[in-house]
């Protein structure tokens, strides 16, 4: 769709903020959408190939936390920071709370030092537990500017040691407990004020188990902890729920299992909880998870999106003949979603990632990154309808709105985040290893990018951000002012071979080892887009 088809395919032009506020999702503001008219014109960025932090005009940066960074006496900052969600202590006080930050994934040779050419410690593989999970940490925002408290109360980790209960009424492999929580990817807040943590590429690190004329098969992992830890793959590729002022965690099973890309939340009009999901591979499925009672994830049922027929599929073992010819117990549809979403026939998208809510009209819109061995190269964004606005309904309708490509500038869109004034912010995820390759030469590195809905850009694919060399900006939130978005800075100079051979060195001087690092972005241009008046 070319740029000035855009924000008419919106479908904003006959809907009021007003009526839709009701029942929005936490979108990364406290307040009510503004629809304010924007009085400047944004320079776009270029596609650049620098190791550097490029801006638009009007944009600043400063480094809020970075990997390695103590958190509190005993703790650090995680590696390769994803989600970022901060909530506010008290909406009186919008300037001092706290700020969640999931940690995807290790890099061994950062982070244990393993540079593959020999067999990896057990001291290597904790030091990649470690590094993984979440950080839930205080930050405060004084003269303008937003830092860490440290040694806080409320700072602390959650990684791949921390023991986690399962909310389900059944053991998951024998345990009511899990080792650990990792591969976090994106995630979402709970009406209630909890983070949601989702585990993406769960099989990396205790591999996976495939079921074959009824056997089970295990299969290695990525980063062969499983040689260390005797943990069942089956204990991962869940939604996380954690309560940040307490840590305590559970493993959400009712939502199924895969490579949860995000957990979006919304409130419906009977305060039970919607969550939608993706999962982020190629040939895998968009699901909507509905609770059975407000104020809780435990209980509720798990649907499957067949767009061919613009219904939600249910997954629930009772309600499915098919199912019940496939297998044991609900559980076992749980553990094995993917299968179980194939037989009740879940639509095979292009990697289904980031999920967001249009604060203005209340439809769903979903990135799809690519799909290369099908010949998606750019990937796309869709938006979901739900039949009657009602995110409770089982019929829906769909529409691709955007493609990526050379025409409107970016490819592979990754995460959304919309601000109070109904602009639209996403993200790109070019792979590393094809950056300014083939297809991906126009777009050099990795970008952010924003698509105004009034003033002198209207409609306007325009980037505002460019990365530092293999990086991807990834989980913008907004502060609840809409003057500061948080966002990350992940896995710089991920594709160097040795400490001698590094690609970057972002944030860091020439020849020292790149740092994941959690950015606030501030100045002139975000007062006048996505400020509050």
């Amino acid at each position: 769709m070319k740029r000035r088809t855009f924000i008419n395919f919106l479908g904003r032009a006959t809907v009021g903020s007003a009526a839709v506020y009701a029942g929005l999702p936490m979108f990364g503001s406290s307040c009510k959408p503004a629809k304010r008219p924007i009085p400047i014109s944004i320079k776009n960025v270029q596609p650049t190939l620098e190791d550097d932090l490029v801006l638009a005009e009007g944009l600043n940066y400063d480094i809020l936390i970075k990997w390695k960074d103590a958190i509190s006496e005993t703790d650090q900052f995680g590696f390769n920071n994803d989600f970022v969600a901060y909530c506010p202590f008290d909406k009186s006080n919008p300037d001092d709370g706290i700020l969640f930050v999931n940690h995807e994934s290790p890099k061994p040779l950062f982070v244990s030092e393993y540079d593959g050419k020999s067999d990896k410690t057990k001291e290597q593989v904790e030091k990649e537990m470690y590094s993984v999970g979440a950080s839930v940490i205080r930050v405060k925002k004084e003269n303008g500017k937003w830092a860490i408290v440290n040694n806080d109360p409320i700072n602390k980790r959650i990684s791949a040691k921390t023991m986690i209960d399962i909310a389900w009424p059944e053991p998951i492999m024998g345990s009511t407990k899990m080792m650990g929580t990792l591969g976090n990817c994106s995630g979402g807040v709970t009406p209630w004020g909890n983070f949601l943590t989702c585990e993406e590429n769960y099989d990396n690190y205790y591999g996976e188990t495939t079921y074959e004329d009824g056997e089970r098969k295990l299969h290695e992992s990525h980063y062969g902890w499983e040689k260390y830890v005797d943990n069942p793959p089956e204990h991962y590729g869940w939604v996380v729920e954690v309560n940040p002022h307490t840590g305590d965690c559970k493993k959400l099973i009712g939502l199924g299992r895969m490579a949860h890309e995000c957990s979006t939340v919304f409130e419906a009009a009977d305060k039970r909880l919607v969550v939608y999901t993706g999962d982020d591979s190629m040939d895998e499925c968009l699901y909507k998870f509905i609770s059975d009672e407000p104020g809780s994830l435990d209980k509720g049922k798990l649907y499957v999106a067949n767009l061919e027929d613009g219904k939600w599929e249910s997954m629930q073992i009772e309600e499915q003949k098919i199912l019940q010819d496939n297998f044991k117990s609900q559980t076992e549809v749980l553990i094995r979603t993917r299968e179980a979403a194939r037989l009740v026939g879940g639509t095979l998208l292009d990697r289904p990632e980031d999920i967001d809510i249009d604060p203005l009209t209340g439809d769903v819109y979903m990135t799809l990154t690519n799909n290369i061995p099908k010949g998606n190269m750019h990937g796309s964004i869709i938006k979901i309808l739900e039949d009657n606005r009602d995110k409770t309904s089982l019929t829906f309708k769909h529409e691709t709105f955007l493609a990526g490509g050379k025409e409107n500038g970016f490819s592979c869109p990754d995460n959304m985040a919309f601000d109070a004034n109904g602009n639209f912010w996403f993200t790109s995820d070019i792979s590393g290893s094809v950056i300014n390759k083939g297809p991906y030469i126009p777009f050099g590195n990795n970008g952010l990018y924003l698509v105004p809905v009034s003033g002198p850009d209207k409609g306007q694919i325009i980037q505002v951000a460019s990365a530092p060399k293999d990086a991807e900006f990834t989980g913008p939130w907004f502060s609840p002012d809409g003057s500061t978005m948080f966002l990350s800075v992940q896995h710089p100079g991920e594709r160097s071979k040795s400490l001698d051979d590094l690609t970057s060195n972002w944030p860091n001087k020439k020849g020292e080892i790149p740092q994941p690092s959690v950015i606030t972005l501030q100045g002139p241009l975000l007062d006048a887009v996505s400020k509050i008046s």
